[in-house]
């Protein structure tokens, strides 16, 4: 299901309150109603913040939904439809709707094996509803592995939708090794998902490099309109060709692997490569096999070779070889009595 099933579920229950004119709405009571709906549809508390719903407010009114709702504040309080017969339902599917509802099926489309989405492409007229909006009880029959007690997972919503409409962020921020957070301006390209962690991909400013960050250390998102947006129609596969995990390095790192795996765990490498570069050098009269991967030699892929422990001999380069063994030896000093 697309990421931005939340915000849609939200601007459906804005516009049913604003349509029920017998009563007026504060944003608190919007923040509620829309937790109620949130809570009813995915059967968990949902925490919904104020600054969601007020740039739900802000997007609702604008074009970059197609909606330009007539909203208006009364009373300094109140929230209301100007017009009392208006309703985002009314509005006929746009470009932009099309837009989405294509890439809603492009990310289902990785699941094409499955015959249960053998017929996807004839179903799009009837995704924009039913896709987010009903529910059932049957219990999944695909199981993907997820952890939700992950830290910034509550950011997923807001960061697609800022990257969807091409909005500059403000994010304020702590890595790992800071002691203090630092707050800037951000343009983002995409999301990443590594290892069950989630990463955002972009720049602060034209010159400088590309930055990937951790959701789990952003602090709180803020949306600046007011700021141009940085489009450098960035490709996420080009930019990633050469990487296992999210650290991306330069020309320098990239080495040629050679990797010479037990026959216990040859069967896995050879159905499962490590790296889309991947190529089979060698089988072995007993079982093992040496294979070979062009990748930068980052720290993601280091404790990728390294969760083989004996199964593994790193034969190529020499630097790698070196590395991993001195960790292996730290390693065993840890164990030793």
């Amino acid at each position: 299901m697309a990421l931005n099933k939340n915000a849609l579920i939200r601007y459906k229950t804005i516009d049913k309150c604003l349509q029920n004119s017998y009563r007026t709405w504060t944003l608190d009571n919007l923040i509620e109603a829309c937790s109620d709906a949130l809570h009813e549809y995915e059967n968990r508390d949902v925490n919904v913040s104020k600054r969601s719903i007020q740039l739900d407010i802000q997007l609702m009114r604008s074009d970059k939904l197609g909606y330009n709702a007539p909203i208006v504040v009364y009373n300094r309080k109140f929230y209301k439809y100007e017009d009392e017969n208006y309703s985002i339902t009314n509005i006929p599917l746009t470009e932009n709707d099309m837009n989405v509802l294509s890439e809603t099926v492009e990310m289902l489309k990785q699941f094409k094996d499955f015959s249960l989405f053998s017929e996807l492409g004839g179903i799009i007229q009837r995704l924009e509803d039913k896709v987010y909006t009903e529910k059932t009880n049957q219990s999944s029959i695909i199981h993907l592995d997820k952890n939700e007690n992950l830290k910034g997972l509550e950011h997923l919503d807001a960061l697609y939708q800022a990257i969807l409409k091409k909005i500059c962020l403000k994010l304020t921020y702590r890595s790992f090794k800071a002691r203090e957070s630092t707050v800037f301006h951000f343009h983002p390209f995409i999301l990443k998902e590594f290892n069950n962690r989630w990463f955002l991909v972009g720049k602060k400013k034209k010159r400088e490099p590309i930055m990937t960050l951790a959701l789990d250390r952003i602090e709180g998102i803020d949306f600046d309109l007011d700021r141009s947006y940085l489009d450098e129609n960035f490709d996420g596969d080009e930019f990633y060709k050469n990487t296992f995990g999210v650290t991306v390095l330069s020309e320098d790192h990239i080495s040629d692997v050679i990797l010479k795996f037990d026959r216990r765990n040859a069967p896995y490498v050879l159905t499962k490569p490590l790296h889309h570069s991947q190529e089979l050098i060698e089988k072995h009269q007993d079982g093992s096999v040496t294979v070979q991967v062009k990748v930068h030699q980052n720290y993601e892929f280091d404790r990728l070779l390294l969760g083989f422990g004996s199964s593994l001999e790193v034969l190529e380069p020499k630097v790698l070889r070196t590395r991993i063994k001195r960790t292996l030896k730290s390693a065993l000093k840890v164990y030793q009595d």
